[in-house]
């Protein structure tokens, strides 16, 4: 036995060797390259750091940063028929279903939940553009409609977030019918006196935009996102000319009066706390896990120096 061969040699090389690094310790920025730590992107809710770029966000991390607490729990949403055309294109549609849901963890494209923004009781909905394109297809229809009757019955107002390649063209037709049932559901809200507030992510296209998503009675969308029925590239080529810059872009759509409001993500809990607060005819919220001022502090117009700061920020 050589013990050079056999020990040495081995021990100098577990030292000095390569060490394997985990491959999702770093993403790249989409839009300005810049290497980011798994951490860091975290922390800052998927937003770059260095150009504030919102990157894609699941619908659990969402729902994590905006209730109090990480708290949440899930609605139940009634599974529609698998494949009711029994549709066929390179893969069968059951397959592509059971690859969405092990890339994802998720059952479908659209997740519901309720819980508490700022103690203020809310029923929420967000779609997992991951989850093939977060196509509308039959169970995104259940889900709005789950969503809308647990907000009449609880007496809550519901906050949609949208993320969508548009219908689902696997289910044909049917995934077409959910535009008017999702109509029907807010129109439910609506007939209840209770708020719908829409948040539109990138990007939000197709029946999606021409249906729930553009029916809120707020409407607010993250920096840059893409929002349309038909996409830039379709119109070009159908009309032969360049588009303006940044069309079909949440600060276009603002300018042009189409949104109310392009929140960046880090504020958006801050700023979806006052509107229902407002929306519901509730006092402000007390930042900070605050006692509310007492009849005193009221009468004097006085508020405590927490509260202050809180609501200069």
């Amino acid at each position: 036995m050589n013990w050079i061969t056999n020990y040495v040699r081995p021990r100098i090389n577990s030292i000095f060797s390569r060490r394997e690094v985990p491959e999702n310790l770093w993403a790249k920025c989409d839009a300005c390259g810049t290497m980011l730590f798994h951490r860091e992107i975290s922390d800052n809710l998927n937003v770059c750091s260095n150009c504030d770029h919102h990157m894609h966000i699941t619908p659990r991390d969402r729902f994590t940063a905006l209730f109090d607490g990480g708290v949440f729990n899930q609605v139940a949403v009634p599974e529609p028929v698998t494949d009711p055309l029994h549709f066929r294109d390179q893969k069968r549609y059951p397959d592509r279903l059971k690859a969405a849901q092990r890339t994802t963890g998720e059952k479908e494209a659209m997740l519901v939940a309720t819980g508490e923004i700022g103690r203020m009781p809310i029923v929420a909905a967000a779609q997992d553009f991951s989850f093939m394109a977060g196509s509308m297809g039959m169970y995104v229809g259940n889900a709005i409609i789950a969503a809308a009757q647990e907000a009449v019955k609880l007496g809550r107002p519901l906050i949609l977030f949208s993320a969508a390649g548009g219908a689902r063209m696997q289910e044909g037709i049917l995934s077409l019918m959910q535009m008017p049932r999702t109509t029907v559901a807010v129109q439910m809200l609506k007939e209840a006196g209770l708020p719908y507030i829409v948040v539109l992510t990138h990007p939000t296209t197709g029946g999606v935009t021409a249906s729930y998503a553009m029916l809120g009675d707020v409407q607010i969308a993250e920096p840059n996102a893409l929002i349309c029925f038909a996409g830039p590239r379709v119109i070009e080529q159908t009309i032969r000319e360049k588009l303006p810059e940044g069309f079909q872009r949440a600060e276009y759509l603002l300018e042009h009066g189409m949104l109310d409001r392009v929140t960046d993500r880090r504020k958006l809990r801050e700023e979806l706390i006052v509107l229902t607060r407002m929306l519901m005819k509730a006092p402000p919220a007390t930042w900070g896990d605050l006692p509310a001022p007492g009849p005193d502090d009221a009468a004097a117009g006085t508020e405590p120096d927490a509260v202050k700061g809180a609501a200069k920020t």
